[in-house]
């Protein structure tokens, strides 16, 4: 037995019986002024990142790939291809030399300007903290108003890993300055590009 298995079995001894439903997620509803994709554009750049929209999506594509600057680029989507493969990744600690990544969000929230990955999208979780630089591609019809909505979608809950990224890593508690990056990704910027039919990131 595992760990894991050891401790979830102790928690499952100790539940108290009966149901115990969770508590409603209350809404508080969010100004959203000029429109969802320009409130979540808004709150990406007040955190620190960066959006890409061109006039048509092929356009945003050709945006995305002139950030793809450095030796190594990895790619989780089928709309980019890169130079390191996922599939081939043995350790998580291997993708410490990527320079830039590409992956798929679940959603978006206007509220926070957050993008929510799974274990589905990044394919190898420590994608999105060891790269250098993180390039997000995100249908506009998957931004939501506020993260209560999002706690609500189906992926949140049925996958085994989610986090939400609210532009690359910053710190403020050096003379109360926002600095960018302090640790993880320098920059995450996100372009807004359509689901593929079949959906998925590839």
């Amino acid at each position: 037995m595992t760990a894991r298995e050891t401790i979830l079995a102790v928690v499952a001894r100790n539940r108290p019986s009966g149901q115990h439903l969770l508590p409603a997620i209350p809404r508080f509803p969010q100004p959203e002024e000029g429109g969802r994709v320009a409130t979540f554009l808004r709150n990406l750049i007040a955190m620190g990142g960066s959006g890409l929209t061109g006039s048509l999506e092929t356009d945003t594509i050709e945006l995305v790939r002139e950030r793809l600057r450095g030796p190594v680029i990895c790619s989780a989507v089928p709309e980019i291809v890169g130079n390191r493969r996922l599939d081939e990744v043995k350790q998580p600690h291997d993708l410490a030399d990527v320079d830039v990544a590409v992956v798929r969000a679940v959603i978006g929230v206007a509220e926070t300007g957050s993008v929510l990955f799974t274990e589905g999208e990044l394919i190898v979780n420590t994608l999105a903290y060891l790269a250098q630089h993180l390039v997000v591609l995100l249908d506009p019809d998957d931004i939501v108003s506020g993260i209560q909505d999002a706690y609500d979608r189906s992926e949140f809950h049925q996958a085994a890993y989610a986090v939400f990224h609210t532009g690359p890593s910053g710190t403020g508690d050096i003379e109360s300055v926002l600095i960018h990056p302090a640790q993880g990704v320098r920059t995450l910027t996100v372009a807004f590009i359509s689901r593929s039919p079949t959906g998925g990131a590839g």
